[in-house]
C-alpha cells in the first residue's frame, strides 16, 4: 500500500505508530482508503467488467442488473445465490439465469453469481467466502457501492448458502434473506447484528426444510428475547405452498432495504462456522485460533470492553472512536478478570493493519490492541 506520502506529512515515525488526535486519525483514515482505492481500482474494475472474480485457482462468474438511482452514499449491492447443485452444469446454468431475473430491488446493482462448482454444496465450500468477499470489496472500490448497504439472498441451494454465509460473514451485510433452503450445520448465533429473514413454503418438506425453518425462527426469537437489542429477524412460512413460493418471497427486498449495516456494534457474538474467518466486526484472531465452533462474546459498555471465550488464547481488538472513546483510558475484562486499564493510541499502523484484513472504508480501525485471554482459573491476563 502506498502510504509513504501520508507518513511524511502527518506521521514522522518510521513505523507509523505516532499517536494521533481523533481529527487527524479521521483525516489519515480517509487518505489511507483513497490510496488503497488508487492502488487497486484498475485491476478491480477490469475483473468486474469481465464479470469474473478470481481468488487463487477459484473463480466466480456473475451477471448483473442495475435499478434506480444511487444515493449520495453510493449504490446498494444485492448478491443473489441460485439453486440447483449436484446436477449437470446445464441445469445449474439455467438456475443461474433464472436467479438473475427472480428479484428486482428498487435501487442498486443486483448480482447473480454462478456457483464455482456443480456439487450439492454449491455455496458451502471455503472458496465461496473468499470469492464473495472479493466481489464485495471490488464493487466498493470500483462501482461506488455503499459498504453499509450490501445485501445477501438466495433460493433453494442458494438459501442453503445464505444460512451458511450470513452468520460467518455477518459484518459484510446490511441484511440477509433465506428462501427455501436448509442450514445443514450452520448456527444462528453469529446473526446477532444482522437482520435475517426466512421465507419458506409450509409444504416444502424435502430435507425437512419447513420444520427446520420453523425451528430457526423459534431459536432466533429466543435469542432476541435474551438479547433484546440483537437478532432482528423475520420469518414467513406460507401455508399450502411448496418449494416454489410463487414470487411471494420477493417481499423480502423492501424489508431488507430498510436496513443499513452497523459496522461498529457494541456487542458481538462470534461463532466460527465450518469456514473459519480471522475478523468479525472489531474482533480479529490469528489463523491458528480460527476453528469451527470457536466462540467469542464481546461487549462495550462505556469505557469497558468485556471479552468471554473458552476457545481462543488471544484476541485482537480493532478499535475506533465510533465504538469507544480512544481519548480516555479503556478497561479490558477478559473471562471475568481485569487485564488492563490503559489508553490505546490511534495510529496509522493500526489503520493499515486493519485495511489489510478488510478492504472496507467504514471498518478501518484507528487503534489496535492485542489481548491475551486468561483461562477461567488464571488470576491475570496480559495485554500488549
Amino acid at each position: 500500500m502506498a502510504s509513504t506520502a501520508m507518513a511524511s506529512t502527518v506521521d514522522q515515525s518510521a513505523d507509523g505508530q505516532t499517536p494521533l488526535s481523533a481529527s487527524d486519525a479521521h483525516t489519515i483514515a480517509r487518505q489511507v482508503w483513497r490510496e488503497f482505492v488508487l492502488e487497486h481500482h484498475e485491476a478491480r474494475l477490469a475483473e468486474l467488467q469481465a464479470e469474473v472474480i478470481r481468488s487463487g485457482d477459484d473463480e466466480l462468474r456473475f451477471r448483473s442488473r442495475r435499478f434506480g438511482e444511487p444515493s449520495p452514499h453510493g449504490r446498494s449491492l444485492w448478491i443473489s445465490l441460485h439453486g440447483g447443485g449436484n446436477t449437470s452444469a446445464e441445469v445449474n446454468d439455467r438456475q443461474w439465469a433464472n436467479q438473475l431475473q427472480l428479484y428486482e430491488p428498487e435501487e442498486g446493482i443486483y448480482i447473480a453469481p454462478r456457483a464455482p462448482t456443480n456439487t450439492w454444496n454449491l455455496w458451502h465450500r471455503e472458496a465461496v467466502d473468499r470469492l464473495i468477499d472479493r466481489l464485495i470489496e471490488s464493487a466498493v472500490i470500483a462501482w461506488d457501492i455503499d459498504p453499509n448497504r450490501v445485501y445477501l439472498l438466495g433460493y433453494s441451494a442458494g438459501g442453503d448458502g445464505v444460512y451458511q454465509l450470513a452468520p460467518r460473514m455477518a459484518d459484510r451485510f446490511a441484511a440477509a434473506a433465506m428462501m427455501a433452503g436448509h442450514p445443514n450445520n450452520a448456527s444462528p448465533l453469529g446473526l446477532r447484528n444482522l437482520p435475517f429473514a426466512i421465507y419458506m413454503g409450509g409444504d416444502d418438506a424435502a430435507y425437512n426444510r419447513n420444520s427446520v425453518a420453523e425451528q430457526w425462527g423459534r431459536t432466533l426469537a429466543e435469542l432476541r428475547e435474551d438479547d433484546p437489542d440483537g437478532y432482528p429477524h423475520r420469518v414467513n412460512i406460507y401455508p399450502d405452498t411448496g418449494h416454489w413460493m410463487g414470487g411471494r418471497d420477493a417481499e423480502a427486498l423492501p424489508w431488507m432495504a430498510r436496513h443499513t449495516r452497523n459496522a461498529w456494534p457494541k456487542r458481538v457474538v462470534w461463532r466460527q462456522g465450518n469456514v473459519p474467518h480471522t475478523r468479525l466486526y472489531w474482533l480479529a484472531v490469528d489463523g491458528d485460533e480460527a476453528a469451527h465452533g470457536n466462540t467469542i462474546i464481546a461487549h462495550v459498555d462505556g469505557q469497558t470492553i468485556t471479552l468471554e471465550s473458552d476457545d481462543v488464547s488471544r484476541v485482537a481488538l480493532l478499535l475506533h472512536d465510533t465504538l469507544i472513546d480512544l481519548g480516555q483510558p479503556i478497561r479490558i475484562i477478559a473471562n471475568g478478570k481485569t487485564v488492563a486499564e490503559k489508553t490505546v493510541a490511534r495510529t496509522q499502523k493500526a489503520m493499515i493493519r486493519s485495511l489489510q484484513l478488510r478492504g472496507d472504508p467504514d471498518m478501518i480501525a484507528t487503534a489496535w490492541l492485542d489481548v491475551q485471554m486468561p483461562s477461567r482459573s488464571e488470576e491475570n491476563g496480559d495485554v500488549q
